[in-house]
């Protein structure tokens, strides 16, 4: 896109022979605008570098097309329509897919090379701030061509994956300050609740972020003036925005009919569509603790009166799986890079709740947190006792204690301690609990529920529920404990073993060389048996006890 002098001020995507789309600042540094725009000059040249044989067309605004606020991260858009066609058969499709990860190319002109253009790649990477809707881009090689003035419009395409090839967003704006390096980009979702001309006219393929629909029964108005509702958000966002992953169970029926808009809420402040119709107000001055970063949940889907086979298939589409039945397509969601961040509500008010439990979301559930993925399973009942879960947000009370004189001061402090010693016992097994067969299994966290229940009981202070978060808080300290100690015990087990094995490993060197095969027909197995995940340690311990005893053999008999 070239000002009057010639000069390129930016990209675009020539979506037809017909249609661009670009940014609205774009469109002003080429000195254009709306029509009827004080001092803009009713069109803009566009140049094309990528047709053959190039071309140069004059264009103007769509009507009702033209979204720009100066100064904020909001919108920046407008759709042109050529003067004449284009003439190439060109037709891109915008996708709506998830932008928390995956390697981006974006194709503009910088000063450099203002008239060839070039290529430059990036790494999506979820939010670009709290407020706002654009998505962040961040630079993947040092050195590497980089994203500047002149690449505003460009189409961001994904590289591999299961949308390589295809057209997610656009760039919105850079940031350069020496060796830091980021960019922006307005997500598809986003571009088509500016510009719904777009989908209209047949550009645009995928299945959207948010599909939990709205609040059921509930008023939405002030969701979090509610004491348990904030406190339900708070737990879920800390988790969310963190690089925890695991399977959390969230109930929204029961005695306390805490309902869903808490979650329908916190959804929404992650859609990149919900995005451009909330305020920043609304985002800002939020509670904090209660707003998801951009695109932080990759699917949200409603599954009352849904069958298997239509959650199936929005996930499959959402994430371009190839599909099939529930339990392909489990395999393949956990074994997706970058790992998902799934929320499925109404789970026990589905066509067929035991079936969608056993087929895809069990398997889900079992293996998230060894795989990256985060699951979030909402229920209008009791979940089902046997679900596999690594957090429980119950709403309900937790009952059977009298007034115990427990002050909440003192409830928050022991719940506080056991926070930490969860995360540090999760980091733990992280590292150490995938490498050993028949590891420890780690305890359920307890913190978030119990700060939720907190949280409500401290309102109505003196309360019983105060005795029985800080008993429930103590015996969880008791289970971590016990996990630490427990896997500790295994990982010095491998310790010894694997100094054991280095020790004996030099000695016998000394005694014969680095290259007696024999010694390496008895050491080559212990070694493996140390090293092969999962790790067996009693039969590491055996391996390298064979070891051992054919060095001290050898060593004597020498």
């Amino acid at each position: 896109m070239d000002d009057e002098d010639g000069t390129p001020c930016g990209a675009g995507v020539l979506l037809d022979d017909r249609h661009v789309l670009t940014c609205a600042h774009v469109v002003r540094y080429a000195g254009a605008g709306p029509e009827g725009a004080e001092g803009a000059a009713g069109r803009v040249r566009i140049s094309s570098v990528a047709c053959r044989p190039e071309w140069t067309r004059t264009a103007r605004v769509a009507p009702g097309t033209w979204v720009h606020e100066d100064g904020t991260q909001r919108g920046d858009v407008a759709l042109l329509e050529l003067d004449e066609p284009a003439g190439c058969g060109t037709r891109t499709t915008l996708w709506k897919v998830p932008i928390s990860g995956g390697t981006v190319r974006v194709y503009g002109f910088p000063r450099a090379e203002l008239f060839r253009g070039m290529g430059a790649d990036a790494r999506l990477a979820g939010s670009g701030g709290r407020q706002g809707e654009w998505g962040l881009l961040k630079r993947e090689r040092l050195g590497d061509p980089w994203i500047e003035r002149g690449y505003s419009g460009a189409g961001v395409m994904a590289l591999g994956g299961e949308f390589d090839g295809h057209v997610i967003g656009i760039v919105v704006a850079d940031f350069v300050d020496g060796d830091a390096k980021a960019a922006w980009m307005l997500p598809t979702e986003t571009v088509l609740t500016y510009l719904p001309r777009i989908a209209e006219l047949g550009f645009t393929e995928g299945d959207p972020a948010d599909r939990l629909g709205h609040a059921r029964n509930e008023p939405a108005e002030d969701v979090l003036g509610d004491p348990l509702r904030l406190a339900l958000t708070q737990e879920l966002t800390r988790l969310l925005d963190s690089d925890w992953s695991g399977t959390v169970v969230v109930g929204t029926g029961g005695t306390t009919a805490v309902g869903d808009s808490w979650l329908v809420r916190l959804v929404r402040t992650a859609d990149p569509a919900a995005r451009a119709i909330v305020s920043d107000a609304e985002l800002t001055d939020a509670p904090g603790d209660t707003v998801l970063g951009l695109g932080a949940i990759d699917a949200a889907y409603d599954a009352r009166g849904r069958s298997v086979a239509d959650v199936c298939g929005y996930l499959a589409r959402r994430f371009g799986l190839p599909g099939g039945d529930a339990r392909a397509v489990a395999w393949q969601l956990l074994r997706r890079r970058p790992p998902a961040c799934v929320v499925i509500g109404g789970v026990d008010r589905a066509q067929d709740p035991q079936i969608l439990v056993r087929d895809l979301l069990e398997p889900l559930a079992e293996r998230a947190r060894s795989r990256g993925l985060r699951l979030v399973l909402g229920f209008e009942g009791v979940p089902p006792a046997g679900l596999a879960r690594d957090v429980s947000l119950d709403p309900e009370p937790i009952g059977g204690s009298a007034v115990g004189g427990v002050s909440a001061g003192v409830v928050q402090q022991v719940v506080g301690r056991l926070a930490a010693e969860e995360d540090a016992a999760a980091a733990l097994e992280q590292e150490w609990g995938v490498r050993f067969f028949a590891a420890p299994r780690l305890p359920q966290r307890a913190a978030p529920r119990l700060r939720v229940r907190l949280a409500v009981a401290r309102v109505t202070e003196p309360s019983p529920e105060l005795t029985a978060v800080h008993d429930q808080a103590v015996a969880a300290r008791t289970a971590v404990a016990a996990f630490h100690r427990d896997l500790r015990r295994l990982i010095g087990t491998h310790r010894d073993l694997s100094s054991t094995l280095e020790l004996h490993r030099v000695r016998a060197a000394r005694y014969f060389g680095d290259e007696d095969r024999h010694l390496a027909e008895f050491h080559a197995p212990a070694a493996r048996a140390l090293h092969i995940v999962p790790i067996d340690l009693a039969a590491a311990r055996r391996s390298v006890g064979r070891y051992v005893d054919e060095v001290n053999r050898r060593i004597e008999e020498g």
